[in-house]
């Protein structure tokens, strides 16, 4: 069966700002490439802050909310690709807030305690200026995980400049060969188990 992917893009600007692409654009754009050696399409990239994505824990917070139509996104494809930058050393408010908004799956569990995550695959696309990658990293799979997402060996693709440098990931001239490497081992383990999950979903219990 063919299987389906989208992207969060939870860059701190939407669209539309100075540089149309961000980094974390670049990022994905590099996994999405190592998908297609996987017949895995991207259909489309959610730029997170270009939606009225409100605070607080439950999947509907009410009038002018778009994590409802997000989310329905979201859960429609087989693989997720968690995108976003590195802010003071932590994963950006803009990604805390789509993991907040995930914490109402525990609540949403099915007759067998599945949540409606269960199944689905998700990795990672990580840039920065500064060191914290594999800290941020830890702070998604743990938030991922608890929120029922199935995480695959070497899932994170990343990149971090140098320290209290001015240089971006989208302004390189070429993607350096290990940021390639790592999101060919993180497109094949995700196509690979993703194909595993489909067809056979988690008993539960």
């Amino acid at each position: 069966m063919p299987l389906t992917a989208i992207a969060l893009n939870c860059s701190l600007k939407p669209s539309g700002q100075r540089k149309p692409r961000s980094s974390t654009d670049a990022m994905i754009a590099v996994i999405a490439k190592a998908f297609e050696k996987y017949d895995v399409a991207v259909s489309e990239t959610l730029r997170i802050a270009d939606y009225n994505v409100m605070p607080g824990v439950s999947s509907d917070e009410g009038k002018g909310d778009d994590w409802p139509a997000l989310r329905s996104k979201i859960l429609a494809h087989d693989i997720m690709i968690f995108g976003g930058p590195i802010w003071m050393g932590q994963v950006g408010s803009v990604a805390k807030r789509v993991l907040e908004r995930m914490d109402a799956f525990l609540g949403e569990t099915d007759d067998a305690g599945r949540m409606p995550s269960y199944g689905k695959v998700a990795v990672a696309a990580i840039v920065g200026n500064e060191d914290g990658a594999h800290f941020v990293t830890a702070q998604l799979f743990q938030s991922l995980n608890d929120t029922g997402w199935t995480i695959p060996p070497s899932a994170a693709c990343y990149w971090v400049g140098e320290a209290m440098g001015d240089v971006d990931f989208v302004d390189l001239k070429a993607v350096p060969r290990k940021v390639t490497m790592a999101a060919a081992m993180l497109a094949s383990n995700a196509a690979h188990l993703s194909a595993l999950l489909k067809p056979h979903a988690y008993p539960g219990t």
